[in-house]
């Protein structure tokens, strides 16, 4: 059951959190790591190291336009890529993310968390929350109550 009084609350929580998470990781990169230090990362790990300021701008955009509800669930859509292509590269480290380089729980979590954003909406508070047309196998399912 879904406690329609609330559930756009929980929906808002879920997509702050997760535009804060992109937000810090961006910034993280940027004032820890550094660009050329992230780019080199890249480059051990078998990226193209010119990637960094594309990941960069990504992670805190879009952070920003998921905090604020601008376009949030296509920005999850467009953000898999990064969510996966971290999974990737942590993937061999093992499970838990304070292992040695990071493990890929974390990654995976975060993905699971922009598909469950996708799937449930925007939430409360959104600037311009954007509503996916429905199915037309919604009109099949049966009505309860």
């Amino acid at each position: 059951m879904i406690d329609n009084r609330f559930a756009p609350y929980g929906a808002f929580a879920l997509r702050a959190g997760l535009g804060i998470m992109f937000i810090a990781h961006a910034y993280l990169k940027i004032a820890v790591f550094t660009v050329p230090g992230f780019a080199g990362f890249l480059g051990q790990v078998g990226f193209p190291g010119f990637l960094a300021w594309p990941i960069i701008l990504a992670e805190l955009i879009g952070g920003l336009a998921i905090l604020t509800g601008f376009y949030a669930r296509i920005v999850s859509v467009a953000l898999l890529p990064v969510l996966l292509g971290a999974l990737l590269v942590h993937a061999p480290n093992g499970w838990v993310f304070n292992a040695p380089n990071g493990g890929w729980e974390y990654p995976a979590f975060l993905a699971l968390a922009a598909v469950v954003h996708v799937l449930i909406g925007d939430g409360a508070f959104a600037v311009k929350p954007v509503a996916f047309p429905a199915s037309p196998a919604a009109s099949l399912r049966p009505r309860l109550g």
